[in-house]
């Protein structure tokens, strides 16, 4: 039972982790022992953070704009060059679009749906091979998908494609997990809830304090609840479960 939760060793990769959710979860594998690479779309953003998380373990920068599929197969490449094996792949690259459903463009609508459910799609076919690499019987490859409780609860904004592209994400998860677990590869979601990010930062600003009150938990997340989650779904201690979608929520969902 000793070193349940080590990803100590282990390769690591996780889209859109300069910021946000997806920093919170490279953070927690960098401090753990893992070499990380993260990608964002601005190269100087991703390199700088990737200096700064260095300071506390191993972290590589890989910028990549994940927007078009070429995009997705050019990261692929260039972390296959340096690693031929990945242990855990955390799709967290996302976007939003707000706008009233009368005025809601489609470009809001296929911006996304490409970001957060096709890129996540072919991000995980495009590695499946460094993937299986890792992958054994007794300790499977992991995919952590980024979902939101958006895509389980109804939201109150007028983000329209965003509900139902993490909905989609999350039964994504499910079918990926019955076709994949053959292939020692492990994929689950994760549904955060409130969380400081850039995504959330109008909306904390404004009404934050009530959004906290309003939670079982009567806080609004912070980056250790995330990573806690990351590493679980990463190690040894999560072997046997696959296809499940975690709120990360403080009781989001429960409080209706």
């Amino acid at each position: 039972m000793k070193n349940l939760f080590s990803v100590n060793g282990k390769v690591a990769l996780v889209t859109g982790g300069s910021r946000g959710i997806g920093l919170m979860i490279a953070r927690g594998f960098v401090e753990n022992g893992a070499r990380t690479y993260i990608s964002s779309r601005k190269t100087d953003v991703c390199e700088q953070v990737a200096g700064e998380l260095s300071k506390l373990g191993e972290c590589i920068a890989l910028p990549a704009d994940l927007s078009t599929v070429d995009g997705v197969k050019d990261l692929a490449a260039r972390f296959t060059e340096q690693e031929p094996a990945l242990d855990i792949l955390v799709n967290n690259a996302g976007a939003a679009w707000g706008a009233p459903i009368d005025d809601f463009p489609e470009s809001g609508w296929d911006k996304v749906m490409d970001i957060n459910v096709k890129s996540m799609f072919f991000m995980t076919q495009a590695l499946l091979p460094n993937l299986e690499r890792s992958g054994t019987h007794d300790d499977p490859a992991r995919i952590i998908n980024i979902g939101s409780v958006d895509g389980i609860g109804i939201p109150h904004t007028d983000t329209w494609s965003y509900p139902a592209s993490k909905a989609a994400v999350h039964q994504l998860t499910r079918v990926m997990a019955n076709r994949l677990a053959a292939r020692n590869i492990n994929i689950n979601a994760v549904a955060p809830g409130p969380f400081e990010s850039q995504m959330m930062a109008h909306t904390l600003e404004t009404i934050g304090d009530d959004i906290a009150e309003a939670l079982p938990r009567k806080r609004i997340g912070r980056p250790e609840d995330m990573a806690g989650v990351a590493l679980y779904l990463s190690s040894k201690a999560s072997a046997f479960v696959t296809g499940v979608v975690i709120p990360v929520d403080g009781g989001h969902l429960v409080a209706g």
